[in-house]
């Protein structure tokens, strides 16, 4: 295939956000990472001093939605509600949560409590899904759109210094087409693998084509956002 059909980049794109916005941190910061689960990015920071707080109930099983499975929980330093952390006020240089937000019922508490415990000048990151299949259930609630955090970060407090969008709405769709197989085999016919395979790749390429022609369809859907902001001194 003479080019890369999209779809399948996802967390690759979020990743490496991460990681690149983690690398700027000044070394011996203060970070707690919020929601941490299973510590992915705990080796991205150890130019900093670490700390993973997580509410720590997820277990990795359930009925509904999306699982992983198994969920190890034994490596945090703090368990609590995301909402009510047990550290001092301006605690921390900066804050990571990703992936997060959409799992907490009041995510406004959570940006207030972060409010709390950053230091002036202290560093934000998040970043969360604006549409999602349904994950870690029942922990899972909602997705948030740019409009969200424009409204809420500066009535707490914090100046948005960037505010990336993941994908957009080829690559949402050409994502959920690719998902038609695997969802197809849990909730409808079980023997679709070759006939879905034949359908979508056709659509997948067609896709491709047009997202490089692409003027700005994430306005209308992408993935999530991805999010620096700073608070106020």
């Amino acid at each position: 295939m003479l080019f890369r059909l999209i779809g399948d980049d996802t967390d690759e794109v979020r990743i490496k956000w991460v990681k690149e916005n983690l690398s700027d941190i000044p070394a011996g910061s203060n970070i707690l990472d919020a929601g941490a689960g299973e510590l992915k990015f705990k080796s991205d920071c150890d130019h900093l001093h670490y700390v993973a707080q997580d509410f720590g109930q997820y277990e990795g099983t359930g009925d509904e939605g999306l699982q992983t499975g198994e969920w190890d929980n034994a490596r945090l330093d703090i368990v609590s509600d995301i909402t009510d952390i047990p550290v001092h006020d301006e605690s921390f240089e900066a804050l990571l949560c990703t992936e997060v937000l959409e799992h907490i019922p009041d995510a406004v508490s959570a940006l207030k409590e972060f409010s709390r415990i950053l230091k002036p000048g202290g560093i934000l990151l998040i970043t969360a899904p604006f549409a999602s299949l349904t994950h870690f259930a029942p922990y899972h609630f909602c997705g948030y759109n740019k409009y969200w955090y424009q409204y809420h970060l500066p009535k707490l407090g914090f100046d948005i210094e960037v505010l990336d969008h993941n994908g957009s709405w080829f690559h949402f769709v050409a994502q959920e087409l690719r998902r038609s197989r695997f969802i197809g085999k849990m909730y409808s016919l079980k023997g679709v693998g070759l006939i879905t395979r034949v359908v979508v790749i056709p659509i997948l390429m067609l896709l491709t084509i047009l997202s490089r022609f692409d003027r700005g369809s994430h306005e209308a859907l992408c993935f999530g956002y991805m999010i620096r902001a700073t608070k106020k001194n």
